[in-house]
Protein backbone atom coordinates (compact mmCIF):
# COMPACT_ATOMS: atom_id res chain seq x y z
CA UNK A 1 0.00 0.00 0.00
CA UNK A 2 1.49 3.42 -1.00
CA UNK A 3 -0.06 6.89 -0.10
CA UNK A 4 0.71 9.60 -1.68
CA UNK A 5 0.89 13.22 -0.72
CA UNK A 6 0.52 16.19 -4.02
CA UNK A 7 2.20 19.14 -3.06
CA UNK A 8 -0.73 22.04 -4.32
CA UNK A 9 0.45 25.08 -6.19
CA UNK A 10 -1.02 28.01 -5.17
CA UNK A 11 -1.37 31.11 -7.17
CA UNK A 12 -2.78 35.33 -5.68
CA UNK A 13 -4.34 32.72 -2.83
CA UNK A 14 -6.14 30.38 -5.26
CA UNK A 15 -5.53 26.63 -6.21
CA UNK A 16 -3.90 26.34 -9.77
CA UNK A 17 -5.29 23.83 -11.81
CA UNK A 18 -2.38 22.85 -13.16
CA UNK A 19 -2.08 20.68 -9.56
CA UNK A 20 -4.70 18.76 -11.27
CA UNK A 21 -2.07 16.72 -13.42
CA UNK A 22 -0.07 15.69 -10.40
CA UNK A 23 -3.26 14.61 -8.96
CA UNK A 24 -4.15 12.48 -11.93
CA UNK A 25 -0.82 9.94 -11.13
CA UNK A 26 -1.07 10.20 -6.77
CA UNK A 27 -5.09 9.21 -7.90
CA UNK A 28 -3.43 6.17 -10.35
CA UNK A 29 -0.69 5.32 -7.80
CA UNK A 30 -2.48 4.96 -4.96
CA UNK A 31 -5.53 2.83 -6.50
CA UNK A 32 -2.76 0.34 -7.62
CA UNK A 33 -0.96 -0.09 -4.58
CA UNK A 34 -4.53 -0.13 -2.09
CA UNK A 35 -3.17 3.71 -0.91
CA UNK A 36 -4.98 7.05 -0.78
CA UNK A 37 -3.90 10.23 -1.84
CA UNK A 38 -3.72 14.15 -0.01
CA UNK A 39 -3.33 17.27 -0.85
CA UNK A 40 -1.50 19.60 0.62
CA UNK A 41 -2.13 23.52 0.17
CA UNK A 42 0.52 25.35 1.55
CA UNK A 43 0.83 29.28 1.35
CA UNK A 44 -1.54 32.39 1.58
CA UNK A 45 -4.85 31.87 0.75
CA UNK A 46 -4.56 27.64 2.09
CA UNK A 47 -7.86 27.59 3.34
CA UNK A 48 -9.38 28.97 0.02
CA UNK A 49 -7.10 26.94 -2.06
CA UNK A 50 -7.94 23.73 0.10
CA UNK A 51 -11.69 24.43 -0.34
CA UNK A 52 -11.19 23.63 -3.94
CA UNK A 53 -8.70 20.72 -3.66
CA UNK A 54 -11.39 19.06 -1.84
CA UNK A 55 -13.18 18.68 -4.80
CA UNK A 56 -10.99 16.22 -6.93
CA UNK A 57 -11.36 12.60 -4.98
CA UNK A 58 -8.53 13.16 -1.89
CA UNK A 59 -9.15 11.52 1.06
CA UNK A 60 -8.69 14.72 2.75
CA UNK A 61 -7.02 18.35 2.35
CA UNK A 62 -4.37 19.91 4.91
CA UNK A 63 -4.39 23.40 4.60
CA UNK A 64 -0.92 25.17 6.05
CA UNK A 65 -1.12 28.84 5.74
CA UNK A 66 2.70 30.60 5.20
CA UNK A 67 2.34 34.54 5.26
CA UNK A 68 4.87 36.22 3.42
CA UNK A 69 5.04 35.15 -0.10
CA UNK A 70 6.67 31.89 -1.68
CA UNK A 71 10.29 31.41 -1.41
CA UNK A 72 11.99 27.32 -1.36
CA UNK A 73 13.33 27.63 2.34
CA UNK A 74 10.27 28.36 3.94
CA UNK A 75 8.20 26.45 2.35
CA UNK A 76 9.92 22.85 2.17
CA UNK A 77 10.61 22.33 6.28
CA UNK A 78 6.52 22.31 6.58
CA UNK A 79 6.12 19.95 3.29
CA UNK A 80 8.86 17.65 4.55
CA UNK A 81 7.57 17.39 7.86
CA UNK A 82 4.04 16.18 6.37
CA UNK A 83 5.39 13.62 4.39
CA UNK A 84 7.45 12.74 7.41
CA UNK A 85 5.17 12.07 9.57
CA UNK A 86 2.02 11.03 7.06
CA UNK A 87 3.98 7.98 6.23
CA UNK A 88 3.75 8.64 2.54
CA UNK A 89 5.91 6.67 -0.02
CA UNK A 90 5.75 9.02 -2.87
CA UNK A 91 5.76 13.31 -2.67
CA UNK A 92 4.65 14.55 -6.05
CA UNK A 93 3.51 18.12 -7.34
CA UNK A 94 3.39 19.30 -10.88
CA UNK A 95 7.34 20.44 -13.17
CA UNK A 96 5.93 24.21 -12.64
CA UNK A 97 8.96 26.62 -11.64
CA UNK A 98 7.14 26.07 -8.47
CA UNK A 99 7.47 22.16 -8.64
CA UNK A 100 11.14 22.43 -10.02
CA UNK A 101 12.08 24.34 -7.17
CA UNK A 102 10.13 23.33 -3.98
CA UNK A 103 10.43 19.52 -4.52
CA UNK A 104 14.23 18.91 -5.09
CA UNK A 105 14.48 20.34 -1.50
CA UNK A 106 11.89 18.46 -0.13
CA UNK A 107 13.62 15.21 -1.67
CA UNK A 108 17.03 16.37 0.14
CA UNK A 109 15.37 16.88 3.45
CA UNK A 110 13.68 13.63 3.44
CA UNK A 111 16.13 11.89 2.39
CA UNK A 112 14.28 10.63 -0.71
CA UNK A 113 14.90 9.93 -4.50
CA UNK A 114 13.95 12.31 -6.64
CA UNK A 115 12.00 12.35 -10.12
CA UNK A 116 11.89 15.02 -12.54
CA UNK A 117 9.52 16.03 -14.99
CA UNK A 118 7.86 12.41 -15.63
CA UNK A 119 5.32 11.50 -18.36
CA UNK A 120 3.67 8.53 -17.22
CA UNK A 121 3.81 6.08 -14.21
CA UNK A 122 3.69 2.09 -14.36
CA UNK A 123 1.97 0.59 -11.02
CA UNK A 124 2.38 -3.25 -10.24
CA UNK A 125 5.41 -4.80 -7.79
CA UNK A 126 7.10 -1.75 -7.99
CA UNK A 127 6.58 1.51 -9.25
CA UNK A 128 8.36 3.12 -12.56
CA UNK A 129 8.08 6.51 -13.47
CA UNK A 130 8.98 7.84 -17.37
CA UNK A 131 10.52 10.75 -18.04
CA UNK A 132 12.48 12.44 -21.27
CA UNK A 133 15.68 12.85 -21.62
CA UNK A 134 18.41 14.22 -24.16
CA UNK A 135 15.73 17.23 -25.29
CA UNK A 136 12.97 14.51 -25.12
CA UNK A 137 14.49 12.29 -27.67
CA UNK A 138 14.80 9.09 -25.25
CA UNK A 139 12.11 8.27 -22.56
CA UNK A 140 13.74 6.47 -19.89
CA UNK A 141 11.88 4.25 -17.00
CA UNK A 142 12.87 4.36 -13.73
CA UNK A 143 12.34 3.38 -10.11
CA UNK A 144 13.66 4.48 -6.94
CA UNK A 145 14.91 2.46 -4.41
CA UNK A 146 14.82 4.86 -1.25
CA UNK A 147 11.37 4.38 0.82
CA UNK A 148 10.06 7.52 -0.49
CA UNK A 149 10.17 8.91 -3.92
CA UNK A 150 9.69 12.69 -4.87
CA UNK A 151 8.00 13.09 -8.34
CA UNK A 152 7.65 15.91 -10.28
CA UNK A 153 4.94 15.43 -13.07
CA UNK A 154 5.14 17.31 -16.52
CA UNK A 155 1.41 18.98 -16.96
CA UNK A 156 1.47 18.63 -20.68
CA UNK A 157 1.72 14.88 -20.74
CA UNK A 158 -0.62 14.34 -18.03
CA UNK A 159 -4.41 14.62 -18.41
CA UNK A 160 -5.86 16.95 -15.40
CA UNK A 161 -8.08 15.00 -12.63
CA UNK A 162 -11.57 15.81 -13.04
CA UNK A 163 -13.69 16.83 -10.35
CA UNK A 164 -15.00 13.37 -8.15
CA UNK A 165 -18.70 14.90 -7.42
CA UNK A 166 -18.06 15.40 -3.45
CA UNK A 167 -15.83 16.85 -1.19
CA UNK A 168 -13.01 15.81 1.03
CA UNK A 169 -12.58 16.84 4.93
CA UNK A 170 -10.06 19.62 5.23
CA UNK A 171 -7.36 19.50 8.56
CA UNK A 172 -5.19 22.41 9.37
CA UNK A 173 -1.47 21.69 9.79
CA UNK A 174 1.15 23.37 12.05
CA UNK A 175 3.95 25.16 9.93
CA UNK A 176 7.21 24.01 10.42
CA UNK A 177 10.09 26.78 11.47
CA UNK A 178 13.28 26.27 9.98
CA UNK A 179 16.96 28.23 10.50
CA UNK A 180 17.81 28.78 6.82
CA UNK A 181 14.64 30.37 6.17
CA UNK A 182 15.55 33.39 8.48
CA UNK A 183 18.28 34.23 6.40
CA UNK A 184 16.08 34.98 3.78
CA UNK A 185 13.70 38.07 2.97
CA UNK A 186 11.52 37.76 0.36
CA UNK A 187 11.16 41.15 -1.38
CA UNK A 188 8.15 41.01 -3.91
CA UNK A 189 6.86 39.38 -7.63
CA UNK A 190 7.35 40.70 -10.96
CA UNK A 191 4.41 39.28 -12.90
CA UNK A 192 3.49 39.84 -16.74
CA UNK A 193 -0.87 40.24 -16.48
CA UNK A 194 -2.15 38.85 -18.91
CA UNK A 195 -5.79 38.78 -20.26
CA UNK A 196 -4.52 36.24 -22.55
CA UNK A 197 -4.50 32.33 -21.24
CA UNK A 198 -1.91 31.05 -19.93
CA UNK A 199 1.04 29.94 -21.61
CA UNK A 200 1.22 26.21 -20.04
CA UNK A 201 -2.88 25.91 -19.46
CA UNK A 202 -4.08 27.44 -23.32
CA UNK A 203 -5.49 24.88 -25.88
CA UNK A 204 -4.08 27.19 -28.65
CA UNK A 205 -0.55 28.83 -28.37
CA UNK A 206 0.89 30.68 -30.98
CA UNK A 207 4.80 31.41 -30.65
CA UNK A 208 7.25 33.60 -32.64
CA UNK A 209 10.98 33.07 -33.30
CA UNK A 210 13.78 35.72 -33.59
CA UNK A 211 12.46 36.19 -37.65
CA UNK A 212 10.32 38.93 -36.64
CA UNK A 213 13.30 40.97 -35.88
CA UNK A 214 12.12 43.10 -33.27
CA UNK A 215 9.44 43.66 -29.96
CA UNK A 216 7.68 46.06 -31.60
CA UNK A 217 6.81 43.22 -34.68
CA UNK A 218 5.60 40.74 -32.23
CA UNK A 219 3.16 43.50 -31.19
CA UNK A 220 1.82 44.72 -34.60
CA UNK A 221 2.45 41.29 -36.47
CA UNK A 222 2.11 38.62 -34.14
CA UNK A 223 -0.27 40.11 -31.21
CA UNK A 224 -2.66 40.49 -33.72
CA UNK A 225 -3.05 36.89 -34.86
CA UNK A 226 -2.77 35.66 -31.06
CA UNK A 227 -5.94 37.72 -29.82
CA UNK A 228 -7.38 36.61 -32.94
CA UNK A 229 -7.24 32.81 -31.97
CA UNK A 230 -7.71 33.73 -28.70
CA UNK A 231 -4.42 32.15 -27.89
CA UNK A 232 -1.58 32.35 -25.39
CA UNK A 233 1.39 33.35 -27.15
CA UNK A 234 4.67 32.21 -26.80
CA UNK A 235 8.42 32.71 -28.07
CA UNK A 236 11.86 30.85 -28.68
CA UNK A 237 14.58 31.35 -27.13
CA UNK A 238 16.10 33.29 -29.27
CA UNK A 239 13.81 36.05 -29.48
CA UNK A 240 13.74 36.09 -25.76
CA UNK A 241 17.62 36.46 -25.92
CA UNK A 242 17.49 39.03 -28.02
CA UNK A 243 14.83 40.99 -25.76
CA UNK A 244 12.32 40.60 -27.84
CA UNK A 245 9.92 39.16 -25.38
CA UNK A 246 10.56 38.78 -21.49
CA UNK A 247 11.35 35.24 -20.46
CA UNK A 248 8.22 34.16 -19.18
CA UNK A 249 6.79 33.32 -22.58
CA UNK A 250 9.62 31.07 -23.79
CA UNK A 251 8.80 27.71 -25.09
CA UNK A 252 11.55 25.16 -25.28
CA UNK A 253 13.76 22.90 -23.09
CA UNK A 254 15.05 25.07 -20.55
CA UNK A 255 11.44 27.12 -20.81
CA UNK A 256 7.88 26.25 -20.42
CA UNK A 257 6.58 22.26 -21.80
CA UNK A 258 3.80 22.93 -23.34
CA UNK A 259 1.06 20.46 -25.57
CA UNK A 260 -2.16 22.41 -26.07
CA UNK A 261 -4.44 21.23 -29.37
CA UNK A 262 -3.37 24.01 -32.27
CA UNK A 263 0.51 25.18 -31.84
CA UNK A 264 0.79 27.86 -34.47
CA UNK A 265 5.16 28.38 -34.75
CA UNK A 266 5.83 31.73 -36.67
CA UNK A 267 9.42 32.41 -37.81
CA UNK A 268 10.85 29.43 -35.66
CA UNK A 269 13.31 27.38 -37.48
CA UNK A 270 12.77 24.26 -34.60
CA UNK A 271 16.14 23.77 -32.93
CA UNK A 272 16.14 20.65 -30.83
CA UNK A 273 15.47 22.52 -27.56
CA UNK A 274 12.32 24.49 -28.32
CA UNK A 275 11.22 21.23 -30.36
CA UNK A 276 11.19 19.44 -27.08
CA UNK A 277 9.17 21.93 -25.04
CA UNK A 278 6.19 21.96 -27.63
CA UNK A 279 6.23 18.90 -30.02
CA UNK A 280 3.58 17.27 -27.50
CA UNK A 281 0.98 19.32 -29.28
CA UNK A 282 -2.06 17.96 -30.77
CA UNK A 283 -1.69 19.86 -34.80
CA UNK A 284 1.14 21.66 -35.00
CA UNK A 285 1.05 24.60 -37.95
CA UNK A 286 4.65 26.51 -38.82
CA UNK A 287 5.32 29.54 -41.04
CA UNK A 288 8.41 29.89 -42.30
CA UNK A 289 10.01 30.80 -45.66
CA UNK A 290 12.83 27.74 -45.46
CA UNK A 291 10.80 24.88 -46.35
CA UNK A 292 14.05 22.34 -44.71
CA UNK A 293 13.72 24.19 -41.33
CA UNK A 294 13.85 21.69 -38.97
CA UNK A 295 10.40 22.16 -37.54
CA UNK A 296 8.95 20.73 -40.94
CA UNK A 297 9.94 17.54 -39.64
CA UNK A 298 6.79 17.82 -37.02
CA UNK A 299 4.72 20.25 -38.56
CA UNK A 300 1.08 18.86 -39.61
CA UNK A 301 0.82 21.79 -41.59
CA UNK A 302 3.39 24.05 -43.29
CA UNK A 303 3.17 27.41 -44.58
CA UNK A 304 6.46 28.49 -46.58
CA UNK A 305 6.10 32.00 -47.05
CA UNK A 306 7.55 35.61 -46.08
CA UNK A 307 5.55 35.80 -42.06
CA UNK A 308 4.96 39.55 -42.56
CA UNK A 309 2.67 38.59 -45.34
CA UNK A 310 1.05 35.22 -43.92
CA UNK A 311 0.37 36.29 -41.17
CA UNK A 312 -1.70 39.57 -41.30
CA UNK A 313 -3.42 37.70 -43.87
CA UNK A 314 -4.29 34.37 -41.50
CA UNK A 315 -5.62 36.83 -38.69
CA UNK A 316 -7.80 38.57 -41.04
CA UNK A 317 -8.99 35.32 -42.05
CA UNK A 318 -10.05 33.94 -38.64
CA UNK A 319 -11.34 37.38 -37.68
CA UNK A 320 -13.41 37.25 -40.79
CA UNK A 321 -14.55 33.38 -39.82
CA UNK A 322 -15.61 34.63 -36.30
CA UNK A 323 -17.71 37.27 -37.46
CA UNK A 324 -19.48 34.68 -39.72
CA UNK A 325 -20.43 33.20 -36.56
Amino acid sequence: MTDVLVVAELLDGGFRRNTLSAVSVASQIAKASGGAFDILAIGEGSKNAAATAAKFGARKVLAAEVAGGYFAEKYSPTVAEVAKKGGYGVVTATASTYGKDLLPRVAARIGAGYVGDIRGVTTGGTISYQRPMYAGNVFGTVTVNTPVAVVTVRQSEVAPAAEAGGACPIEEVAVAQDAAAANVEYVGIQSQKSARPDLGEAATVVSGGRALKSGENFKTVLEPLVDAMGAAMGASRAAVDAGYVPGDLQVGQTGKVVAPKLYVAVGISGAIQHLAGMKGSKVIVAINKDKEAPIAQVADYFLVGDLFTLVPEMAAKVKALKAQG
